[in-house]
């Protein structure tokens, strides 16, 4: 099951890996000067009726509240939506059925004005194949299906977050359907009427685009990538202009470029795109990348797979001083992932390694910073029953 190919490729990756002269190197690298950042552990999932494994990217809201989805979890095991307090305390929003309602909300959470929030899940609702589905959930927890996923043409199992424009229209990507089953990027319109923006064909354009949601620019241009597909078939990063054209901007080799970026991008304000890949590096343990407006890529960091950092799934958060902040699945002094720092310099500081214990385990979304530079985020696994937690980091 898709949804769950986070914790098959954690399970693959915790192998024992390389040589004594990588480890070295690895912990000559992580010997930064560390930022003291004090960890505050805001909600530990118990694989119940609080829902398990969360997937999704969290918001904020004004007030300083956390939503977000997990996964699993929930009185069917379907999933659920979730709001935190600025205390911690959880409240669920709604409990997936795994029927008409859908089931495995893997992206997270878009929230309007009024307070309603928006998603996508990865499977159910009522078409034949069972797809997924774009829902809404009111503030009295009402939710409703906006839009069924057929799994053919019009694409089928989302596991993105949407975005929106001022016209409430909204815009994402699924992994599978359309005309080659390689995925699709949509919009669904105000009257819910859902159209195939771009067709993803697989083979040397580009595969299967999976987490995180797209980013647009002023002139309404689409951004994101596949995870697979390309010229190597290690994924690429593409735009989409307003007509439904798609340029690859990059090929993944798999090499010193990096492999396989999981999640989508973060965008300046020059134009610039920012993520990371799970795949290739210096050590086959993931970098962070750049791409100009020229399409020229640039590793801005290789992860060595040790002390630093391995495996990073999600996208990255950006600072004024242009600092980006992550989080990586493994490795880190316990071998259970981190959160860090990457300066303008090129230079990562880990800021929290993960112990495998009650603070969690393999982070595998991105971090939210608020604007007194406190970072919030999600561990896929670890916390006392085993299914995650959520976590605060103050500077």
């Amino acid at each position: 099951m898709t949804h769950e190919r986070a914790a098959r490729f954690l399970k693959r990756a915790q192998m024992p890996v390389p040589t004594l002269a990588l480890a070295v190197l690895a912990l000559a690298l992580a010997a930064q000067p560390a930022t003291a950042r004090t960890f505050t552990l805001l909600h530990t999932f118990s694989g119940g009726a609080d829902g398990a494994t969360p997937q999704s990217a969290l918001i904020m809201d004004a007030n300083g509240n956390l939503y977000g989805t997990t996964s699993d979890g929930g009185s069917s095991n379907s999933g659920i939506i979730y709001k935190l307090d600025t205390t911690g305390n959880e409240t669920v929003l709604y409990t997936f059925t795994g029927g008409l309602d859908g089931q495995y909300p893997v992206g997270g959470v878009l929230r309007d004005k009024a307070g309603n929030l928006y998603g996508t899940t990865y499977d159910g609702g009522n078409a034949p194949n069972l797809a997924g589905t774009i829902y809404k959930l009111d503030t009295s927890g009402k939710e409703t299906v906006l839009y069924n996923f057929t799994g053919v043409d019009d694409g089928g199992n989302p596991e993105c977050s949407l975005i929106a424009d001022s016209a409430g229209n909204f815009y994402g990507t699924t992994e599978a359907g359309g005309t080659n089953n390689f995925g699709t990027v949509f919009k669904l319109d105000a009257k819910r009427n859902e159209s195939v923006l771009y067709t993803v064909p697989g083979g040397p354009r580009g595969g299967n685009p999976l987490h995180g949601a797209l980013v647009r620019d002023p002139a309404g241009n689409f951004y994101g990538t596949t995870a697979g597909g390309g010229g190597h078939a290690q994924g690429v990063v593409f735009k989409i202009d307003l007509a439904g054209n798609e340029t690859v901007l990059h090929h993944f080799t798999g090499g010193a470029d990096g492999g396989s970026p999981y999640w989508g991008l973060l965008r300046d304000s020059a134009g610039n795109l920012y993520g990371m890949t799970i795949a290739g590096g210096a050590s086959n343990a993931g970098t962070v990348f750049k791409i100009d407006r020229a399409g020229k890529e640039t590793v801005l960091y290789n992860f060595t797979g040790g002390a630093d950092g391995k495996y990073p799934f999600a996208s990255l958060t950006r600072d004024a001083a242009s600092n980006l902040y992550g989080t990586t699945s493994l490795g880190g002094a316990s071998g259970q992932g981190t959160v860090f720092k990457l300066d303008t310099k090129g230079v990562e500081t880990v800021l929290y390694s993960f112990t495998g214990g009650s603070d969690g385990a393999n982070p595998t979304t991105p971090v939210l910073r608020d604007a007194a530079g406190n970072l919030y985020g999600t561990t896929y696994q670890g916390g006392a029953s085993g299914f995650g937690t959520v976590f605060k980091l103050t500077p």
